[in-house]
């Protein structure tokens, strides 16, 4: 009975999102799509309570490719770049900054968490040039699922599902091997999850 409810209000948070969503396509007609959409994000961010939860995952879901609506995202926290998938079962907890990424099944992400699109956003090759203007690649990296992501970590890479980042952990190279768990800066392993049962 209560699934049947969730449900039926996240079905009613839909058909309220589409005119939202409509008007998101035509500023992105006119307009940089993600800076649209990142000012989008920036104005839903600030709803507070259960009903922005609700207004953030419909429009998501409705703007984001393969983005489920069966997803949490706290107040304050902001997607940067519409290409971002955020899968069932994920929470982000508030004040994050999110960039292009695939967030996996029933991944867990804490408060103050920034996920960068890639390490190579800012080029600073040229010494002669204003590093702003040298420009960046954004790449869309991969949290698989069931991770556990710690409050004020910074993610750059790719990480194995079952991994854990502890709390502050700065991760700069792919975490390859499904149940590490790293902590500090630069993110370091410090132990492997026993994941006997799980499919691997």
């Amino acid at each position: 009975m209560r699934n049947t409810l969730k449900r039926t209000i996240k079905n009613i948070f839909l058909l309220l999102a589409f005119p939202l969503y409509a008007l998101y396509l035509l500023l992105s007609l006119v307009g940089n799509p993600d800076s649209t959409f990142q000012s989008f994000s920036q104005a839903l961010s600030l709803i507070p309570g259960k009903i922005g939860v609700y207004v953030r995952a419909a429009f998501y879901r409705l703007a984001c490719p393969d983005t489920s609506d069966d997803i949490v995202v706290g107040f304050l926290t902001i997607l940067s770049h519409r290409d971002t998938s955020i899968h069932k079962g994920v929470y982000i907890g508030p004040q994050c900054n999110i960039g292009k990424c695939s967030l996996g099944e029933n991944t867990l992400l804490g408060s103050g968490i920034h996920i960068l699109s890639g390490k190579q956003q800012h080029r600073f090759d040229d010494p002669e040039l204003p590093i702003k203007e040298q420009g960046g690649i954004f790449i869309k990296i991969n949290i698989s699922a069931d991770c556990w992501i710690g409050n004020n970590s910074v993610v750059m890479c790719d990480i194995a599902e079952h991994s854990i980042v502890a709390a502050g952990a700065v991760v700069t190279k792919d975490l390859t091997q499904q149940g590490t768990v790293v902590a500090g800066n630069p993110a370091a392993v410090i132990s492997q999850r026993e994941l006997e049962g799980l499919s691997k």
